[in-house]
């Protein structure tokens, strides 16, 4: 590999016509990126050159964005801040694989991951969101949130594991309870991770295939395609009586997940303002075309 780098300089200083000096300059980082452990694991694998490349190129722009989540949750940490971060979407939508990419390399210190299982016979009869305040943000801490309240907005109703009294107050509470929370200082982004019905079947497929993925797979999973237009219904419904202009909902195209996991990570980091933002060597500027604040009108979502 030494020698083609070798090769490929002596060609560069020899020839001077620009365009073929451009496409030199594109093979010797194309041989950069072969020669990196992603790189060499995929040659190794026989995957094809360009999902190869490909690889490579998500595992360094995540790890750039990751150097700045790592200033973003030093700020939050010497600011007192509180950060909430919802994470919803349909099972299989790529939440877990997103936060896993969030915390990677952050201080454990310094941030918790919430996923609650079903409530207990005892939260069961507590108010409602009782059960997630305990988990809320202390001063300087960052807290994501694998599924949160909105559980009874879509999941709870279409399983029937509340009755519609409950569904409704919940809708006429939430807005309320989230602008409380923010006007007491809150930093806090809901995330919508939009997948298509195909992409979901295909994630079932192979999470049944795999046998370290099939402990994710749950009995209300396998209701999940079959139920897809009731849950599409009651997403409706949680979009239209949730999204405000304090609390937004963010949806993130996630059929291609690491396109998703970089996006989502680039909004949050577009949204708060932490030292150093200005000499982030990485755009800080999400795709629109992946990642959307939801719009009433003219919006196409899974």
């Amino acid at each position: 590999m030494k020698t083609l780098f070798n090769t490929i300089n002596d060609l560069k200083k020899e020839i001077k016509n620009e365009e073929l000096q451009k496409k030199l300059d594109f093979l010797e980082e194309a041989f950069r990126k072969l020669r990196t452990k992603t790189g060499l694991k995929g040659l190794v694998r026989k995957k094809k050159l360009r999902k190869v490349l490909r690889d490579v190129e998500y595992e360094e722009e995540l790890i750039r964005l990751q150097i700045e989540l790592i200033k973003l949750q030093n700020w939050v940490f010497e600011n007192k801040k509180r950060v909430m971060i919802i994470y919803e979407g349909r099972d299989a939508a790529g939440k877990g694989g997103a936060i896993k990419r969030f915390t990677e390399h952050l201080n454990p210190r310094k941030y918790r991951v919430v996923a609650l299982p079903k409530p207990t016979e005892v939260e069961t009869g507590q108010f409602y969101f009782q059960r997630y305040f305990k988990h809320l943000p202390d001063p300087g801490e960052v807290v994501f949130f694998d599924r949160s309240w909105y559980n009874r907005a879509i999941v709870e109703p279409v399983f029937g594991f509340c009755t519609p009294e409950q569904y409704e107050k919940f809708m006429m509470e939430v807005p309320e309870i989230e602008h409380a929370l923010i006007d007491d200082g809150m930093i806090m982004i809901k995330f919508w991770f939009s997948i298509s019905k195909e992409t979901q079947k295909k994630r079932f497929e192979e999470r049944m295939k795999n046998p370290l993925k099939q402990w994710k797979l749950s009995p209300v999973d396998k209701k999940a395609q079959e139920l897809w237009d009731e849950i599409t219904h009651y997403k409706e419904e949680m979009f239209s009586k949730t999204h405000t202009s304090y609390s937004p909902w963010i949806i993130v195209n996630s059929n291609d997940k690491k396109t998703a996991r970089l996006e989502s990570i680039r909004y949050v980091l577009s949204q708060i303002p932490y030292d150093g933002k200005k000499d982030a060597k990485v755009s800080l500027h999400p795709d629109p075309d992946i990642v959307q604040r939801y719009h009433r009108k003219n919006l196409q979502i899974d």
